[in-house]
């Protein structure tokens, strides 16, 4: 019976996963124009596959695709009808990859579970270093981009089709991979007593990665020039995310200890998760100039890019001008961050422990690996 408990959930996760890959097959065969150029191209593949050529946009006009590197080019693609995608991403394609994101997190959490792993506290913080790595390994693509455009001719190093595994959303399948084949050989040399416990092991082999990457680009800004060094900005962002951070744990701990009570040190994690993002992206928005960086940094992701619209509209130039537009995208992080810790009390994690660390393990990428892209990119002024 507990066989089958565990597997039943297991087997109609594929079902559903394969049943979904033959649905949109099925409707690109039968509506190429309207399920695949107009659905799955536009909003998924067309942004990574500009982004892999360091294009402006691609144009898909029912029998080919072209690149553009001018927007008036893509604007005028636009007036003829022709789909046109542009890198980075839209509404419809977050929203899809959020639904995407939370199938693949009950996929984990049954794999896990088939593993009999995830109760143990010490995976998250074993999994953080990974999550440094694929920020950082973002950042090697944005590299390759930034060295094609401004010394080698337009030739990237790293070509298509081979960058767009460094490219979201297939980034994040990559790291997936590499993280699931670390915890497996850490999981295995525990249970086989080569070691006492495998999430040291774990964090050893993140970190590694994290660090050979890192070294990587600093490596390619030693010998590049085009690539910058400005150390200040990586300097900054880590000392103020983690006075912010550290500043709502302990305030929350000394005036509302119930929200600490759940995650603990988890809940610091997150939050300084979420402030390295947040902060990561006010100072290379706002003060992008008073580091020496060559240029000012624009949110790519919707959310962001409402709230400093919506900035814009409510305060004067006179404030704006002072204080910047982003910063009340790291306030409303920062808040959201903290209520989420609230919800992960004594009774939530202890009735189920393995979803909430799975669920926490979530929470805390999709803050650190944006937000550590954002700090090294701009660290390095690419």
């Amino acid at each position: 019976m507990d066989v089958i408990d565990r597997t039943g959930p297991a087997r109609a996760w594929l079902a559903t996963f394969f049943a979904s890959v033959v649905a949109l097959a099925a409707g690109s065969v039968l509506a190429p124009r309207q399920v695949y150029d107009g659905f799955i191209w536009r909003y998924f593949w067309g942004p990574v596959y500009a982004d892999a050529h360091n294009a402006r946009c691609a144009v898909n006009d029912g029998g080919s695709v072209s690149l553009e590197s001018g927007q008036a080019a893509c604007s005028n693609a636009a007036d003829q009808g022709l789909v046109v995608a542009e890198p980075g991403y839209t509404l419809v394609s977050e929203v899809g990859y959020m639904i995407v994101g939370l199938f693949f997190l009950i996929g984990i959490l049954l794999l896990l579970r088939q593993l009999h792993l995830g109760r143990n506290r010490n995976l998250f913080f074993g999994l953080v270093p990974f999550m440094l790595f694929g920020g950082a390994l973002r950042v090697v693509e944005d590299a390759n981009n930034w060295l094609a455009q401004s010394a080698h001719g337009g030739e990237q190093l790293i070509g298509y089709p081979l960058n767009t595994l460094l490219i979201s959303p297939l980034i994040y399948f990559t790291v997936f991979f590499l993280t699931l084949a670390a915890l497996l050989v850490s999981v295995w040399l525990s249970r086989n007593d080569f070691v006492e416990s495998y999430p040291p092991v774990l964090g050893a082999i993140g970190s590694v990665l994290f660090v050979v990457t890192f070294s990587g680009l600093v490596a390619a800004s030693v010998l590049e020039e085009s690539i910058g060094q400005y150390p200040a900005f990586l300097l900054v962002t880590v000392g103020l995310a983690t006075g912010i951070a550290y500043a709502l744990y302990w305030l929350a701990d000394r005036f509302a200890p119930e929200i600490n009570s759940g995650t603990g040190y988890i809940g610091l994690v997150v939050l300084w998760a979420h402030a390295i993002d947040g902060v990561a992206n006010v100072l290379a928005s706002d003060w992008w100039d008073a580091f020496g960086l060559p240029f000012q940094y624009v949110p790519k992701h919707p959310a962001n890019a409402t709230i400093i619209s919506v900035t814009e509209t409510v305060f004067p130039s006179s404030v704006t001008s002072v204080i910047g537009t982003s910063w009340p995208f790291l306030l409303v992080k920062m808040a959201v961050a903290l209520a989420i810790v609230w919800l992960f009390n004594d009774e939530f994690i202890d009735e189920n422990p393995r979803y909430a660390i799975v669920l926490l393990m979530a929470i805390a990428a999709v803050g650190l690996g944006p937000g550590t892209r954002d700090m090294i990119r701009a660290t390095f002024g690419i």
